[in-house]
């Protein structure tokens, strides 16, 4: 155990520059409820015992966000914890003093996470964390669908794709993977309902599983058209805000096209959270087989999503 820090760190203190890596570890830390999300987790974790200790639980957690940020793979990590230094300070270690946890171990952290459906209950906790601060409204829902690739190569040691995964036509281009559906709320783009499925899945099949139940309006583009649907709805005093769809012997009018326009405007706001997940942190290719692992990486990925979407806000919150 040392007595202060080490040489390296305070080099590391006296550095002139701050990363934008650094400021985002900074921010993301600040905006987490990390005591509420190890509640979670807790039960379900490895009690200290007479044999080996198990590494501190924020610690682990704290890794695992830092997987899903940056696209790690669990050795990929263990090798980002000995390099980098601002990572290292995010999952409290020091060289000198602490273990760094091995593949194996952050690979056992994810597992208990997958088993035990987790990433599933963190998203609701943070779902619900958002709603108490008046960040999540509840009057118009968003509803989209965002399509993640899986390797359709039979190059590999099974000889076959992965069966859970399926392939969907999209304009005229192929894709085979799974897809994230997504009910957002309609001022932010807060994510608040996710269900995962393969890539054959019509968007329109899971649509209900999408809403909330106290929406005033729903969006969504042409996929959903559904005059059967839009009827039920606006009998109940919702508004069906839904894009036009036209078919072959009636294509839209002008006056449908502009009305489409004005809708996209909001229904854009659904596309944010994919912005983040696919484009900042790189999550276009599953990374697992089957269908469960890769859920509750989305699971998790929207739940971070939701709250780096707001981070600002949430900070303002906190003075």
């Amino acid at each position: 155990m040392i007595d202060g820090p080490s040489f390296a760190s305070l080099a590391y203190d006296n550095k002139k520059k701050r990363t934008r890596r650094e400021k985002f570890l900074a921010e993301m830390d600040q905006v987490i409820p990390w005591a509420d999300l190890l509640e979670i987790i807790r039960k379900h974790y490895p009690k200290a015992g007479n044999g080996r200790q198990p590494m501190p639980l924020e610690r682990m957690l704290r890794i695992y966000f830092m997987q899903q940020w940056y696209g790690l793979s669990d050795p990929g990590m263990e090798d980002a914890l000995y390099d980098i230094e601002s990572m290292r300070r995010f999952a409290s270690i020091d060289l000198e003093a602490d273990t760094i946890p091995d593949e194996t171990t952050i690979l056992n952290f994810r597992h208990l996470l997958e088993k035990h459906k987790l990433t599933e209950k963190i998203f609701e906790n943070t779902k619900h964390y958002l709603a108490d601060k008046g960040l999540m409204l509840r009057e118009g829902t968003i509803v989209d669908a965002t399509i993640i690739n899986a390797p359709s190569s039979t190059k590999n040691e099974m000889r076959k794709r992965d069966p859970e995964m399926k392939q969907t036509k999209k304009g005229n281009q192929w894709y085979f993977g799974m897809k994230a559906h997504v009910g957002t709320e309609s001022k932010r783009g807060l994510v608040h309902s996710i269900v995962v499925t393969n890539a054959g899945v019509h968007d329109s099949q899971v649509m209900d599983d999408l809403l909330h139940g106290e929406e005033r309006a729903v969006y969504g583009d042409k996929a959903y058209a559904n005059t059967g649907k839009s009827q039920q709805f606006e009998s109940q005093g919702i508004e069906w805000l839904v894009d036009r769809k036209g078919t072959k012997g009636h294509p839209l009018t002008q006056k449908d096209k502009e009305w489409n326009h004005q809708q996209n405007r909001t229904r854009a706001k659904g596309e944010h959270a994919f912005l983040v997940v696919k484009h900042l942190w790189g999550y276009r290719k599953v990374r697992y087989k089957g269908l469960l692992k890769n859920a509750a990486q989305v699971f998790s990925l929207f739940a971070l999503a939701n709250l780096y979407m707001v981070r600002k806000d949430l900070l303002l919150l906190k003075g």
